[in-house]
């Protein structure tokens, strides 16, 4: 086939014909068959040369040039494509490198093989901007919910028609066991959309937490407002969940909003996620609060957080135990993942005999190491005495405020708990040196004598070794394996050593060896306050 003998017309009728069909611009299908003819002429003139064809975009007529490039001497490789500056005078006054030297060549006539093989091109140029048209349209619309039509299953997956594409619904992100037949209606929450080989893949969800948010976005008008906002989802897909939500206007209840006229918004709700039970909690910035409210309809009595564990201890009666955990745990495991915290739930009666084993716990300590009476040191640990070191280094005055203490005995107790420190001291000093400690660890200025006695039994027993701790190696914390949080014990977690204060220890310890320049740490610390400045000055003026 001839370019020049056939209707020129014809090759752009062609492109809009295809390009209506595949919904791309037409634009993206001639440059494809422009494309697709420079390689058949290549096949003709020689593959070293570079010729381009151009395909007018008003009469089709299609234009076949080789373009030269002017080249430094020493990048010169190829005659057909380049041309050097010297050889480049003879067509041009003042060549440049970079410069094209470009002549038309008669155009080509397509054989059988040709014209397949730009068939093949311009097919693979269409189907390359297909792919590229559907990601661009459904990039944007994940985290949105979309209705489909179900086209068939493949192995549990649901294939999903949702207009201009298809997605996928995998077997562990249907409800429960939700079964679709062909053509039934589907709605689903866009989870992902990712460019792969075989084109854009759009994954499809009905079990993420955020497709409640969004369904709750479409049924309540005022969390499409912007007046009530949904802060956190918990879901155990197709038996129950719990929702947080807050009011920006005080005469708005959010929870009543989202229950609507006689539980019409939340039921709306419920039949799409196939009757799956939802508790609708108003938030709270406070902790304890927040959590209190997550835990319904269970009652709570008392709330313990310890921020550093990221986790929280609740206190319930004895008979609202079952309702507080919940089936199969069901309950607490909702409420951890609404609140972000790991849960304890214990009773009363548990509560309260964990507080006397403590209370006899440190009562025994104090008598033993102060070699006092059972009354004596019950009155210490009433008054929140823990240690020895709180008696021994305590004013005095505190001792004194204790009903039955008069000076003299507060002098006498705090003698005898210095006295048993420094023995403790010397013998874990003592222990340290006999497993080969160095002096440069024990002359190390914050750690006690025990820490050194914990840290040569862990093999640290120099300067040197301590300065390549891990700042979490010694104060411990918390790792995330197989999705649940496991505790990582810290070599001096046991003496209260914060990650701060860790982290505070090995970097001094790394100066005085000369590993870090002191100056170096300054910089970076001011640099880290004028930052946190700058942020500081961002968040008023939003403020304001």
């Amino acid at each position: 086939m001839a370019i020049t003998s056939a209707n020129q017309l014809e090759l752009l009728q062609t492109a809009e014909a295809v390009a209506r069909e595949k919904l791309i611009d037409p634009e993206l299908v001639v440059q494809a068959m422009e494309d697709s003819l420079a390689r058949a002429a290549k096949s003709r003139y020689g593959a070293d040369m570079d010729i381009r064809v151009h395909i007018d975009r008003k009469t089709g007529r299609a234009q076949f040039t080789r373009v030269r490039t002017v080249v430094e001497d020493e990048e010169f490789e190829n005659h057909h494509a380049q041309l050097t500056v010297e050889q480049a005078r003879q067509y041009m006054a003042d060549p440049q490198i970079g410069d094209e030297l470009k002549d038309d060549v008669p155009p080509v006539e397509l054989g059988r093989i040709a014209a397949q093989s730009a068939k093949q091109v311009i097919l693979q140029k269409v189907r390359e901007a297909e792919r590229d048209r559907q990601y661009d349209e459904f990039k944007d619309r994940a985290g949105t919910i979309i209705n489909g039509t179900v086209k068939r299953e493949e192995y549990g997956n649901i294939i999903v028609d949702i207009g201009r594409g298809e997605g996928i619904l995998r077997r562990n992100e249907k409800i429960g066991r939700e079964s679709y037949r062909p053509n039934d209606r589907i709605r689903c929450f866009i989870k992902d959309v990712r460019r792969e080989a075989r084109g854009p893949q759009v994954f499809l969800s009905r079990t993420a937490p955020d497709f409640m948010a969004a369904l709750f976005k479409m049924e309540v008008p005022e969390i499409y407002d912007g007046i009530i906002e949904i802060k956190a989802v918990a879901r155990d897909p197709g038996s129950r969940a719990k929702i947080a939500v807050i009011s920006y206007d005080g005469s708005i209840d959010p929870v009543g909003a989202c229950v609507g006229m006689r539980g019409s918004r939340v039921q709306a709700v419920v039949n799409e996620l196939q009757g799956e039970k939802i508790d609708i909690i108003p938030w709270n910035e406070d902790q304890a609060t927040f959590l209190v409210n997550a835990l319904q309809p269970a009652e709570v009595s008392k709330v313990v957080i310890d921020e550093d564990a990221a986790r929280i201890e609740v206190v319930v009666p004895d008979e609202q135990l079952s309702l507080a955990i919940g089936r199969r745990g069901q309950n607490v495991r909702l409420a951890s993942q609404l609140t972000g915290l790991d849960i304890d739930i214990m009773t009363e009666s548990d509560e309260s005999a964990r507080r006397q084993a403590e209370f006899t716990e440190r009562t025994n300590l104090f008598m033993e190491a102060l070699d006092i009476d059972e009354m004596m040191a019950q009155l210490l640990v009433a008054e929140g005495f823990t240690n020895l070191e709180e008696v021994a280094y305590v004013e005095i005055d505190e001792l004194l405020a204790i009903d039955g203490f008069d000076e003299d005995t507060a002098t006498e107790l705090q003698a005898r708990a210095r006295d048993k420190i420094e023995a403790a001291n010397q013998a874990a000093l003592d222990n340290a040196r006999a497993l080969g400690v160095e002096q440069s660890l024990i002359d190390f200025e914050g750690l006690t004598p025990q820490m050194i006695e914990a840290l040569a039994k862990d093999g640290v027993k120099s300067l040197e070794d301590f300065a390549t701790c891990a700042d979490w190696e010694l104060a411990g914390g918390w790792t995330t394996v197989n999705g649940e949080r496991v505790k990582d014990d810290g070599l001096l977690e046991k003496f209260d050593v914060d990650l701060a204060e860790a982290q505070n220890l090995i970097m001094t310890a790394r100066v005085l060896l000369g590993w870090v320049d002191p100056e170096e740490l300054v910089a970076d610390a001011e640099a880290e306050e004028e930052v946190e400045g700058e942020g500081d000055e961002s968040e008023t003026e939003e403020e304001v």
